[in-house]
């Protein structure tokens, strides 16, 4: 845990004179559905009472989801049809996004409506990948050779980087158009790919950090920044960074947690959830991305059941001005695993097993299919390419790899080219 500067939103403890009468509305900001909003926080806002108003430009989709919310439709990329829509209905306690996406539209809108929120300026500095870059080589944190490329820039002429290096989207996520190249012939081909199909982005050529990647979950009220958890992520082989696997470690590692927090201290997170993802070189600890918002996925799902903390709860009530407490008293012996079922060829899904829930040996097992069977799907290269999760926890690590082991080798997912 560590103590943050105050960030403006005037952060108050519950219970407090100041907290007698807590706010009532929430104006949630989203783009497509997700678990998180749907499973986590929409949840958590019926148990904390709010009346909750859910601005998107899906109203369909989110209607279709949840027909009993207040949907508004709203071009929730422009701050300023945010602002509009929120004045017009009689304005609001509260903003929130869980959307990387929308992080910064959120926050310019509670900073224009004097509420409680995140520093618009650190949203931004998460969300513009170079923007991170330059802030942690100007305090001292960590250089990371990199070179931005602007729509109209031509590759060509981008300076030799080191090799092999990384090609992405400047505000990207979710690993998609992310590329690690091997010399510039395929640094140009990557490039021209990329542009084929986003020609308006900006991206970002960066050195290739190797090493074990490792996630930080971090919840902080604006003073206090809790380090609650972190995973070891795998990957797909390169030139690819799909998430394939995720394990929960039993411990945060040191000095890298540390170190990890100066650096988000740098770039002025401390209100609310962080994802950041990093690989460990030594003792040093270095940023991959950082994701201003709760770990997707369904990890946040899991974590919010092994820590036996109301994480949802908690994330809501400091973007409404309430502190959290000094110590969340979270579980520390949980263990998880989060197994991704990848498609690995475009085609129709032709067999894969239904949803299911079971627990035995001390290990709870939920799997729930993502993609329906008959559906037809190109290979993405993302999470896009998920057929379907499986969430395994318990308290005994191997018991845990032994249940997903037994659970893969008993389904079978198939696809067949069209």
């Amino acid at each position: 845990m560590d103590d943050l500067p105050q960030n403006g939103s005037g952060a108050r403890r519950p219970g407090s004179a100041a907290s007698a009468a807590p706010p009532r509305r929430l104006h949630l900001l989203a783009l497509n559905p997700t678990d998180s909003v749907s499973e986590g926080f929409l949840p958590a806002a019926g148990r904390l009472g709010l009346d909750v108003t859910l601005l998107t430009d899906q109203p369909a989709a989110h209607r279709e989801r949840h027909p009993e919310l207040s949907v508004v439709h709203c071009e929730v990329r422009d701050f300023r049809q945010v602002l509009d829509r929120i004045e017009a209905g009689g304005g609001t306690d509260a903003v929130f996004t869980n959307s990387d996406h929308l992080q910064t539209q959120a926050a310019l809108a509670a900073d224009f409506l004097g509420l409680p929120g995140k520093d618009w300026r650190a949203a931004l500095r998460c969300k513009n990948k170079a923007q991170l870059r330059r802030a942690l080589a100007a305090a001292g944190a960590d250089t990371v050779a990199h070179h931005e490329l602007l729509p109209g820039d031509d590759p060509a002429e981008l300076p030799e980087p080191p090799w092999p290096c990384v090609v992405k989207p400047r505000e990207g996520v979710a690993s998609e158009d992310v590329f690690r190249c091997a010399d510039r012939t395929e640094l140009m081909r990557r490039c021209r790919e990329i542009r084929a199909r986003r020609p308006a982005d900006a991206l970002i050529v960066e050195e290739y950090l190797d090493g074990e990647l490792h996630t930080l979950e971090t919840l902080g009220d604006g003073r206090t920044l809790h380090a609650l958890a972190g995973f070891r992520t795998e990957l797909s082989p390169p030139p690819h960074f799909v998430e394939e696997r995720l394990r929960l470690l039993p411990a945060l590692p040191e000095p890298h947690t540390a170190r990890l927090l100066d650096q988000l201290r740098v770039l002025g997170v401390g209100l609310g959830a962080c994802h950041t993802e990093y690989v460990v070189q030594g003792d040093r600890a270095r940023i991959i991305e950082v994701n201003y918002r709760a770990i997707g996925d369904q990890c946040d799902l899991v974590l919010a059941e092994l820590l036996d903390v109301p994480l949802f709860e908690h994330i809501l009530s400091v973007h409404l001005g309430h502190e959290l407490p000094r110590s969340l008293g979270a579980r520390t012996d949980g263990r998880a695993v989060m197994e991704y079922v990848l498609a690995d060829r475009p085609g129709r899904l032709t067999a894969a097993p239904p949803a299911a829930r079971t627990e035995a040996g001390g290990v709870r097992l939920d799997y729930r299919p993502l993609r329906a069977v008959g559906e037809t799907h190109p290979v993405y290269r993302t999470n896009r390419d998920f057929l379907g999760v499986l969430r395994a926890t318990g308290s005994d690590q191997r018991r845990v790899e032994a249940a997903v082991r037994d659970f893969l080798a008993a389904h079978r997912w198939e696809i067949t080219p069209c």
